[in-house]
């Protein structure tokens, strides 16, 4: 345990830090497992559903800076390119 008071405020905003990221991680994660699931069934509704939200919420993750620019854009393109292939 922190002995300075300064440590424990930094304790608490880790803490805090910590729990916003996890839970900004977890959206994009989940908007790019729907997208998987929609992509696999082959719902196309589905698909540009989830292809929105999954590049809206890893957009948001860059603007907290939990992720990298050029992550979220990687990204982005393998799930747009994933999305095209099934359209084919």
């Amino acid at each position: 345990m922190p002995i300075k008071d300064s440590a424990k405020k930094y304790m608490k905003v880790t803490a805090k830090k910590t729990e916003e990221n996890r839970k900004t991680r977890g959206a994009y994660r989940a908007a790019i497992r729907n997208l998987e699931k929609a992509v696999h069934a082959g719902d196309k509704k589905e698909m540009e559903k989830y292809l929105l939200l999954s590049q809206k919420t890893l957009d948001k993750a860059v603007q907290k800076n939990v992720i990298k620019k050029n992550t979220a854009a990687r990204k982005k393109s393998r799930l747009n390119k994933m999305v095209l292939a099934t359209k084919k």
